[in-house]
């Protein structure tokens, strides 16, 4: 049996539809939020390499205008850092972490969301299954002496519809949600990564003036 099937959709009462909303916006969110995802992690450690060449040749606008021109929360954490390289560690230390403050909510926006479908899932297939069990058992008492097993079967198989649907889409929007917070915790890594090491460059591996005067 397809659950997915329109006719035994259409079986499974009013709580089917409830569901089937619930399901097209989880896809919708985890489709953005792929995208979004997709699009901000990037090769932190080619894109590092290719800013130090940089800031060692002492182009520091052009390392900035490519952390603007990079899409994603690395370049921005990054930034945050060349901004301040000729403060303190303890500046460039707290720079870096309001920028990547910044950058963490945008990330796990409507990750959220997906986890409550998930959760949301399940509860609507049992309040289904309820209401098929009492539908079954008040069509089974107005049916009195006359009653019959076809009788009783609609409204069981509406509860099973129910909840076949509920168990399905929370497990997909469980493995939705599981997909998404991995990817994001790769970016989030990322960000903790470049943060630290462009920090430490700027502060102990940058050439001073002196040094390339003396070259």
């Amino acid at each position: 049996m397809n659950i997915f099937d329109l006719t035994i959709v259409e079986k499974g009462g009013l709580i089917v539809w409830p569901l089937l909303l619930i399901s097209f916006i989880g896809t919708v969110l985890f489709v953005e939020r792929i995208l979004y995802l997709h699009k901000g992690q990037i090769k932190a450690h080619d894109f590092l390499t290719g800013l130090k060449n940089l800031l060692q040749k002492r182009r520091l606008i052009e390392a900035l205008t490519v952390c603007e021109e990079t899409p994603g929360p690395v370049p921005n954490v990054v930034k945050a850092a060349l901004l301040h390289y000729d403060e303190d560690e303890s500046k460039m230390r707290n720079a870096i972490q309001e920028a990547a403050l910044i950058e963490i909510p945008n990330l796990e926006r409507r990750i959220g969301s997906i986890a409550a479908i998930a959760r949301i899932g399940p509860l609507l297939g049992l309040l289904g299954t309820t209401i098929g069990v009492l539908k079954a058992f008040q069509e089974l008492h107005d049916s009195g002496a006359y009653s019959h097993v076809n009788i009783m079967s609609i409204g069981v198989g509406e509860a099973l519809i129910s909840t076949a649907l509920g168990l399905s889409i929370a497990s997909i929007a469980y493995l939705a949600h599981h997909f998404l917070h991995g990817r994001m915790r790769a970016i989030i890594h990322d960000m903790e990564w470049a943060g630290h090491d462009i920090m430490q460059f700027l502060l102990r591996g940058l050439p001073d003036d002196n040094t390339e005067n003396q070259k």
